[in-house]
């Protein structure tokens, strides 16, 4: 399969474009670097700079494939800005940029019968859940701009299968963490600019890259007072867009398919803590700040349907593993 990988240069979008080489099929990355470097670009993949925005060169991209009687099969699409706490900041650049940009995209695709897409959601749908696990029938009321950025795409994709017959599927992840183990070691991890994620932010405390890890908020209606989130290894995460991708050809899909993907259980930013100092074997100081705004007390997924339906079997289900995988990566970026 030739699929084209929208922010491919990222952490998710580039093990996901890697898992589609080794695997025998044919992506093409489509980056811009607005929030990944260059150098994590996977090697040996074809690359082409560009936004989404920039809906002639997407069409351009598609139209030349199909000219040399070499047409995309489809689209992986991970280019968005993530960080939560930021979009309650900015709020505008999130719908600008997640949103009106990834409309292009799909404008794009329409126009040159580019008819298959994987999309990268968010459980920050879901907001603060009535029930845990969530399951994906669940009420869909994001507290961040992020989620609603992420859900008006949703809201896109729904009126764009139902009028143009665009066959989707809408992965909507949980917490992604850990790194690849490849036959060629461990070669990618979690790395944002700038950097919020937990896990990477914990780690740079065990390096002494950092002082101390934030903890926002102790006062959720939790068992230890702090958010508490589930996280799924980002290999399986790759291994479910893959299996997502083939399940669209299926005779009995309609073409329309959403999954929640995660471990099913969750753990506090207490517990990974307590779980980083296991594997680094250092301290990691803490310090207490204020909550930030948009930051849901639960999110846990339910991800049966994903296990039923795709045959998506994690491998990843323990903390401890997830972060070991996570711990090598990191110390190598950094030694």
């Amino acid at each position: 399969m030739k699929i084209l990988v929208t922010g491919g240069a990222g952490y998710i979008g580039g093990t996901v474009a890697t898992l589609l080489s080794e695997r025998g099929h044919k992506p093409i990355i489509l980056d811009n670097f607005i929030h990944a470097r260059r150098e994590n670009l996977p090697a040996g993949i074809p690359f082409i700079e560009g936004g989404l925005a920039d809906r002639a060169l997407i069409e351009k991209i598609f139209a030349e494939a199909k000219a040399k009687n070499e047409p995309f099969d489809g689209v992986m699409h991970f280019a968005a800005l993530i960080e939560a706490g930021e979009s309650m900041q900015k709020p505008e650049i999130y719908f600008r940029n997640n949103t009106a940009s990834t409309l292009s995209l799909f404008e794009a695709m329409l126009a040159q019968g580019v008819n298959k897409l994987v999309f990268s959601s968010t459980a920050a749908l879901y907001g603060n859940p009535e029930i845990v696990p969530i399951l994906e029938d669940a009420r869909l009321e994001p507290v961040n701009a992020y989620g609603e950025s992420k859900l008006l795409v949703e809201r896109i994709l729904t009126w764009f299968h139902r009028v143009h017959g665009l066959r989707y599927a809408s992965l909507r992840y949980f917490n992604v963490a850990g790194a690849p183990e490849t036959p060629a070691g461990i070669v990618r991890g979690e790395a944002h600019e700038p950097e919020s994620h937990l896990i990477p932010l914990i780690l740079d405390v065990a390096l002494g890259r950092r002082a101390s890890i934030r903890i926002y908020g102790n006062d959720y209606p939790t068992a230890d007072g702090t958010c508490i989130r589930d996280y799924v290894h980002v290999a399986d995460l790759a291994d479910a867009h893959l299996l997502a991708f083939e399940a669209l050809d299926r005779t009995e899909s309609d073409g329309r398919l959403i999954y929640n993907l995660g471990n099913g259980q969750g753990f506090s930013v207490l517990e990974v803590i307590e779980s980083a100092r296991r594997v680094t074997g250092h301290a990691i100081p803490a310090e207490q700040h204020p909550r930030r705004p948009g930051d849901p007390a639960i999110l846990v997924a339910g991800s049966e349907k994903a296990i039923r339906e795709l045959g998506w079997k994690p491998k990843y289900a323990e903390l401890d593993a997830i972060l070991r995988t996570a711990w090598v990566w990191h110390q190598k970026r950094y030694s």
